[in-house]
């Protein structure tokens, strides 16, 4: 079931030797999903949970800097889910990663399991109606709020958190305020915040946010994260998260 089918590639994660399978063209993780597994505080005996979690990604990701006790990915799309499971295999970490085939939107599901030390999702960025798309194409769900919008995700994150639970998130700017409304409306209280920019001279492209189901109210705004640096070469902070030389 691990086999590469026509049209994939097997990407090397350089850390602790995980690999992840990949579409040659189409959907393919990005630094947000690294950024995102960076940020997330998890430690080695967590729960922890994946919304959107595409083709398993953040909780490869995630189990190469943690080792947390029980990582789950939910994903709605057949394809993702099943390249996500062969992932797994391939690595040989199923005792510790589980790809769960679902719907964030479906209560019964989230309530049937149990509750989880944290959350992370890197969500559709893009809000309904945002220009022109196609609702059959996978792509598009995976980028637009087609089948999932920003609350599901959040109102599902206080389901499926314990009390005191840690909520990680990476957005855009631009829903900054969507965001923190959200959160509050389902008492995720927002704890520390982060914006990422492509270099000092633009404006943030990404914002990292995390939350404490029924936390007290507390905001810490971190440094900013810069990817580049002024002469187009890569941040010492991007090659520390990398865990490469990258230039």
């Amino acid at each position: 079931m691990s086999e590469l089918l026509p049209g994939e590639t097997l990407e090397d994660l350089e850390r602790d030797g995980l690999k992840i399978i990949q579409k040659e063209k189409g959907f393919r993780f990005g630094v947000d999903a690294v950024l995102l597994s960076d940020f997330a505080r998890v430690k080695k005996k967590d729960l922890v949970m994946d919304f959107c979690t595409g083709t398993g990604i953040l909780p490869i990701l995630l189990y190469g800097k943690s080792h947390a006790r029980q990582i789950t990915g939910i994903e709605l799309q057949d394809e993702f889910a099943e390249m996500a499971m062969r992932s797994v295999q391939l690595n040989h970490i199923e005792d510790r990663v589980k790809i769960l085939k679902g719907d964030v939107r479906d209560e019964t599901l989230l309530k049937s399991l149990p509750r989880f030390d944290v959350v992370t999702v890197n969500p559709p960025y893009k809000k309904e109606n945002s220009g022109i798309i196609n609702e059959k194409d996978a792509l598009t769900i995976a980028r637009h709020e087609v089948t999932l919008n920003l609350e599901d995700v959040i109102r599902g994150a206080r389901t499926v958190l314990r009390d005191q639970g840690r909520f990680y998130m990476i957005h855009r700017p631009e829903r900054l305020a969507d965001i923190l409304t959200l959160m509050r409306k389902y008492r995720i209280e927002p704890k520390r915040m982060r914006m990422v920019y492509p270099n000092t001279k633009k404006a943030p492209t990404m914002v990292l946010v995390e939350g404490v189901r029924d936390g007290g109210a507390f905001l810490k705004v971190e440094a900013p994260l810069y990817v580049y640096n002024e002469d187009g070469t890569y941040s010492d902070e991007i090659r520390r998260i990398y865990g490469d030389d990258r230039r």
